[in-house]
């Protein structure tokens, strides 16, 4: 589906992507623009936290309706691994199913276990925002007393961002149909961050981190499992021209 040119230069665009967004959080106060703009200083509180739109739409019913298509992807690839005949032998749909599913399992896995590991807090815990907790830039040390606050990257947005994986149903040879599912993708899971944010739940780089290792696992995938693809496809010539050899009068 990708050339390793293409993987190369995918990776270099992300290697790139990750050094712009570690710039913009130890460089800049964007984060905090972002936050303070969304911040109701007369209330002391988020207006946008409880709201229906980012809390019971965004967070609870569409965050179960991605969940539940994730978990239908992985099942149907789990299905056709025990019965191949589900795709009817098709090699490249069997690819294509295997990154979509791992990319469903991965992307949130991933993004959550790199969230609990993590010092930085969501906005709504610091004192800036009515919280109690410090405000702390991207690797600097926490003050001893200070518990990681567990919030970087954005797991909300990882619910969404596995969907970019579904750019390979045009691959290979559909590359501007490929580029807008993937587009589509990202502007789906950026839409899910956002209102994360506009909640006080995330700062922007935390949405962007997700998007980065999103699209970086996706990528990793794909460069993975595409030999198996080829191993499988020359197995199928080799055995039908053995076929067409036996028949041949």
């Amino acid at each position: 589906m990708l050339t390793t040119r293409t993987a190369l230069l995918g990776a270099a665009l992300l290697c790139l992507a990750a050094l712009s967004i570690f710039a913009v959080a130890r460089l800049t106060d964007i984060d905090l623009y972002l936050a303070d703009a969304l911040y109701d200083r007369a209330a002391g509180a988020f207006p946008w936290r409880d709201a229906w739109l980012t809390d019971t739409f965004s967070h609870r019913i569409l965050k179960a309706a991605l969940t539940v298509l994730a978990a239908a992807c992985i099942a149907t690839a789990i299905g056709d691994a025990i019965w191949p005949q589900v795709l009817g032998g098709r090699l490249l749909s069997r690819l294509r199913l295997r990154v979509i599913a791992w990319s469903a399992a991965l992307v949130p896995l991933v993004i959550s276990l790199l969230k609990q590991n993590s010092d930085a807090h969501c906005p709504w815990d610091l004192a800036r925002y009515g919280g109690s907790q410090p405000y702390v830039r991207l690797f600097d040390t926490l003050p001893p007393d200070v518990l990681p606050g567990h919030c970087l990257p954005a797991g909300h947005a990882s619910s969404a961002l596995w969907l970019i994986s579904l750019a390979v149903l045009w691959l290979p040879g559909q590359e501007r149909k490929a580029s807008r599912a993937a587009a589509a993708a990202l502007a789906l899971g950026l839409a899910v961050g956002w209102m994360q944010q506009m909640r006080g739940a995330h700062f922007l780089t935390h949405t962007l981190w997700s998007v980065c290792i999103a699209c970086g696992i996706v990528l990793t995938l794909v460069m993975l499992l595409q030999p198996s693809h080829k191993r499988a496809v020359a197995t199928v010539r080799m055995t039908n021209v053995v076929s067409e050899k036996k028949s041949a009068p």
